[in-house]
C-alpha cells in the first residue's frame, strides 16, 4: 500500500515533462483564508521551514508540494553526481535541474519565482510552482498550498482579487481524485469558515475533506476547542485535527519544527489529554498519508481507463499530422493522387466520409439540375412578355401593305424565337452554379486530404490554384455550347415536328370562314335567286335584323369559345374546349394576358390599340380610343399563342435535357478525366516540388507536442499496469 504514493509521484513527473495538467492526479489541496497557518501545517508536516514567511498574503502562487521518502539506500533518487548520496534531505524544483540541500535557498527560489510571475506587489499568478523534497524523515504524500482567501484588495492586486483566488481554489479542489485540507484557526468562529463553506460547495457528502484546527494555544482564557475537535459545532466525515503552530516571534528567533512538536505535544497533552492522541502534527501526517494512500487506490481504476483513452485520442492525432517526410517526390506524388482519387469521390458519391449537414459534390450538382434549373425552366411561361399587340404588330409586319387573308408563319417564328431566347439566360447561369460547386469541392476532399492539405500550405495552395485554372479554361467551352444549343434551336423552327405538326395541322380547319356572316348571308341570297335591289323594304328589314342578330351571335359564340380556350390553361378542358388541349400541359397565369394584364397596352374586351396613334395633321386633335378586335384579328392572335405555347414547351423540354448533358460532358467529366494529370504536370515535374512539401512550422510543433505526450501516457499505464500486476487494489 506504500507505493501507491510513489506511484503518484511517479505519474505526476511524467506529465510534468509535457507540461500537461489534462489528468487530474490524486493530490491533497490545502486552503484557508488568509494567516489561518496553512503554510505553517505544511511545514510541520515536512519538518522544516522553506515557505516565505510573513504578514499579508505571502503565498501567491499555487505550490505543489511532492514529498518523498528516501533512505540512504535509496539509488533511485540519490546521485554522487548532484551530491544527494548521503545527504537526509533536499529539494529539487522543476524549472531548474539544480539540487538544495539547503532549505534557506528553496525559501529564496520560491520567493524568486513567485515575483518573476506575480509581481513583487502582493499580485498572484495561477501558474504553479513544481517542489519535490527528498527525506529520510517524511511520509509519501503530494501537498497543494493555495493562497490564502482574502476579501479587501490591497498592493497590486485588482478589484476581483477575491473572485480570482476562489477560482484558483476551486480549480482545484473540483478534482474529484484530491482531498480537500481545509485549515481554520481555533480563534475564529467555525460558523464563519471559508474553506468549509468551499469544501461544502464541492464536496457536499464530505467524502474527500479533512479539517484542521490551528492555533488552539491563541484561543481566550476560559474557552478550550473540544466540542470543535469533537465535531459537535461542524462535523466532518473524515474528521477534525487540531495542531499548534509556532507563533511569528518563534520564526523570527528560528525555532526549530523539532522543538514545536515536543511543545505542541505538552500542550496537547495538558490541555486536552483524552484527545492528545487524536490531535498533533504527527497523527496529521499519518492520517493525510493513510487517506491518500486509500483514495489512490479508489482513483487507480479510473486513472487508468482515462489514460488508456487520452493515448488512442493523441495516437490519432499524431496520425493525422503524418510522419517526417523522407522521400519527397514519393510523397508528392502520393499526394497529388489521393487529392484527385477524393476529388473524384466526392462528386461520384463514393466517399468515405459523408457529408450530413449539407449537400455537396455530385449531390449538389443534381440538385443544380433538377430541382434550380429545371424548376427555373419551368416557370417560364411561353407568352411571357409577350402582349395582344405584340402579336397584332407582328402580323401586321409580317403582311407589308396587304391586309392579310391567312395568319402569316413569319410572325410565328418572329415571335416563338424571341421565346426561346428567353431561356438562354437561365441555362448559363446553370453553368456557373455548376462552376461555382466545383469549386467548392475542394474544401470536401475528406479529412485525410484536409489533413494533407494543413500540413503543406504551399502545397495546398498550388493545388488549389491548379484546380481554380483548370476549371477556368473549361468555362468559356461549356458557355458555348450552351449557347450554341440555344442557338440550334433558333436556327430552324421545325414545323414538322411530330409533336408540334399535329397542331399546325388543325390550323386550317381553324381559320375557316364558314361561320362568316356575309358568306351566309350571299348563300341565303344565291339559294332564294332574290337580287338585292328587288327585295321589298320589308323583306330587307327582315333580312337586316336576321343578319344583325346572326352576327350578334356569333359574336357571342366565338367569346365563349375564346374564353373557355383561356380557363383551359388553368383547368381540366373538356374534349372541345380548345383545338389544343389535348396535347398541351395546364399553364399558369399569364401576367400579359388579357384577363389579367396589368402592362401599358389599353385593353377593353377585345379592344387594342396596336400602335401608338401620331398625329399627321397639324394643330388637330389625335383620337386616342383603342378599336375593338374584330373576329379575324382575335382568331389570328388565338391561333399564334396556341402555336408558340405547343413549339416553346417542346424546345424548353429538350433545352431541359441537352444543358445538362453538355455540361456535365464539357465541364464535370472533363475535369475528373483530367485533374490528376493536370497535377502531375503542374506540380510534380516542376523544379519547385521540394519547396512544396514544407511542413508549416505549427504542424512541426504540433506533431512534437503530441508524441511527447503519447510517450508520457505510454509511460504512465505501464506505471499503473506494474501495480495492478501486484495486486495492490
Amino acid at each position: 500500500m506504500e507505493a501507491l504514493i510513489p506511484v503518484i509521484n511517479k505519474l505526476q513527473d511524467v506529465f510534468n515533462t509535457v507540461g500537461s495538467d489534462s489528468i487530474q492526479l490524486p493530490q491533497i489541496v490545502v486552503l484557508g483564508s488568509q494567516s489561518s497557518g496553512k503554510s505553517s501545517v505544511i511545514e510541520s508536516v515536512v519538518g522544516r521551514s522553506f515557505l516565505p514567511r510573513g504578514t499579508g498574503i505571502v503565498t501567491r502562487r499555487p505550490l505543489i508540494l511532492q514529498l518523498i521518502y528516501s533512505p540512504l539506500d535509496d539509488r533511485e533518487n540519490r546521485s554522487a553526481e548532484n551530491g544527494t548520496s548521503n545527504a537526509e534531505e533536499w529539494g529539487r524544483f522543476l524549472h531548474t535541474k539544480k539540487c538544495f540541500t539547503d532549505f534557506d535557498e528553496i525559501r529564496n527560489e520560491i520567493e524568486n519565482e513567485t515575483e518573476r510571475a506575480a509581481g513583487n506587489n502582493k499580485g498572484i499568478c495561477p501558474e504553479p510552482i513544481n517542489l519535490k523534497i527528498f527525506s529520510t524523515h517524511v511520509v509519501n504524500l503530494t501537498l497543494v498550498d493555495l493562497p490564502g482567501i482574502t476579501k479587501v484588495p490591497v498592493g497590486d492586486q485588482p478589484e476581483d482579487i477575491e473572485a480570482q483566488i476562489k477560482d484558483l481554489v476551486l480549480k482545484y479542489i473540483e478534482n474529484p481524485n484530491s482531498i480537500i485540507l481545509a485549515v481554520t484557526a481555533a480563534n475564529t468562529d467555525m460558523a464563519t469558515s471559508e474553506a468549509l463553506k468551499l469544501a461544502k460547495d464541492v464536496d457536499p457528502d464530505g467524502r474527500r475533506t479533512l479539517a484542521v484546527v490551528t492555533k488552539l494555544d491563541l484561543m481566550d482564557a476560559g474557552t478550550d476547542a473540544i466540542d470543535i475537535l469533537c465535531g459537535r459545532v461542524i462535523p466532518v466525515k473524515l474528521g477534525i485535527i487540531g495542531v499548534m503552530n509556532r507563533s511569528q516571534k518563534d520564526i523570527m528567533d528560528q525555532k526549530h519544527i523539532d522543538e514545536q512538536m515536543k511543545d505542541e505535544a505538552a500542550f496537547l497533552q495538558r490541555k486536552y489529554p483524552t484527545l492528545a492522541t487524536r490531535n498533533g502534527t504527527p497523527y496529521l501526517a499519518k492520517t493525510l498519508n493513510r487517506l491518500l494512500m486509500h483514495h489512490i487506490r479508489d482513483c487507480l481504476p479510473d486513472l487508468k481507463t482515462r489514460v488508456n483513452i487520452m493515448a488512442t485520442q493523441f495516437q490519432s492525432l499524431l496520425n493525422s499530422y503524418g510522419e517526417d517526410v523522407s522521400d519527397k517526390s514519393q510523397t508528392l506524388l502520393q499526394i497529388i493522387t489521393k487529392f484527385a482519387s477524393a476529388y473524384c469521390s466526392t462528386i461520384e458519391g463514393t466517399a468515405r466520409n459523408i457529408e450530413t449537414t449539407e449537400l455537396c459534390g455530385g449531390a449538389r450538382i443534381c440538385y443544380i439540375f433538377h430541382e434550380t434549373f429545371g424548376r427555373t425552366l419551368d416557370s417560364i411561361h411561353p407568352l411571357a412578355g409577350l402582349s395582344k399587340m405584340d402579336i397584332l404588330t407582328a402580323i401586321r409586319n409580317a403582311t407589308g401593305p396587304r391586309p392579310a387573308l391567312f395568319v402569316p408563319e413569319v410572325s410565328f417564328e418572329l415571335l416563338v424565337k424571341r421565346q426561346i431566347r428567353r431561356l438562354e439566360e437561365p441555362s448559363l447561369r446553370c453553368v456557373e452554379l455548376i462552376h461555382e460547386e466545383m469549386q467548392r469541392i475542394v474544401q470536401h476532399c475528406g479529412n485525410e486530404v484536409q489533413q494533407e492539405m494543413l500540413r503543406f500550405p504551399k502545397l495546398h495552395e498550388k493545388i488549389v490554384d491548379v484546380v481554380t485554372q483548370l476549371l477556368r479554361r473549361r468555362l468559356p467551352h461549356t458557355n458555348v455550347m450552351v449557347e450554341n444549343i440555344v442557338a440550334i434551336e433558333l436556327a430552324y423552327i421545325n414545323t414538322k415536328h411530330p409533336d408540334f405538326h399535329k397542331d399546325a395541322a388543325l390550323v386550317p380547319s381553324l381559320l375557316k370562314s364558314d361561320s362568316d356572316p356575309y358568306s351566309q348571308m350571299n348563300l341565303g341570297q344565291r339559294r332564294g335567286n332574290t337580287p338585292r335591289n328587288h327585295m321589298s323594304p320589308q323583306v330587307t328589314a327582315q333580312q337586316q335584323q336576321q343578319q344583325q342578330n346572326n352576327q350578334q351571335q356569333q359574336q357571342q359564340q366565338y367569346s365563349e369559345a375564346h374564353d373557355q380556350n383561356h380557363v383551359g390553361e388553368n383547368s381540366t378542358p373538356s374534349m372541345a374546349s380548345t383545338w389544343l388541349s389535348n396535347i398541351l400541359p395546364p399553364a399558369p397565369n399569364r401576367p400579359d394576358s388579357i384577363e389579367n394584364s396589368a402592362s401599358n397596352t389599353p385593353v377593353h374586351n377585345n379592344i387594342v390599340s396596336p400602335v401608338k396613334p401620331v398625329n399627321l395633321l397639324p394643330d388637330m386633335p389625335v383620337n386616342h380610343n383603342p378599336r375593338r378586335l374584330t373576329d379575324k384579328e382575335q382568331k389570328d392572335c388565338d391561333v399564334i399563342e396556341r402555336l408558340i405555347k405547343s413549339y416553346f414547351y417542346i424546345v424548353r423540354k429538350s433545352i431541359q435535357d441537352s444543358v445538362p448533358k453538355a455540361i456535365m460532358h464539357f465541364l464535370v467529366n472533363y475535369v475528373k478525366d483530367n485533374l490528376q494529370s493536370e497535377l502531375v504536370t503542374h506540380l510534380y515535374k516542376s523544379d519547385r516540388a521540394e519547396t512544396l512539401l514544407n511542413e508549416s512550422d505549427h504542424i512541426a510543433v504540433r506533431r512534437k507536442e503530441a508524441a511527447d505526450m503519447l510517450k508520457a501516457l505510454t509511460r504512465a499505464n505501464h506505471i499503473i499496469s506494474e501495480i495492478r500486476e501486484t495486486h495492490m487494489w
